[in-house]
């Protein structure tokens, strides 16, 4: 029974995953992790530039 609750919160997670990625996909958002990732151009993402700042 516990293995059951266990796999039954990781597919829960995984589908929250999921469906934050596919929201932030239509709304047009390039690198979804970045936290910059509204501010950045649909053109280019300065995410990774962020981090060697």
């Amino acid at each position: 029974m516990e293995n059951v609750v266990v796999v039954a919160i990781l597919v829960l997670i995984v589908c929250c995953a999921i469906a934050y990625i596919v929201k932030a996909k239509k709304k047009g958002v390039k690198c979804v992790g970045c936290p910059y990732a509204e501010t950045c151009g649909k053109e280019n993402c300065s995410c990774n530039n962020s981090q060697n700042e």
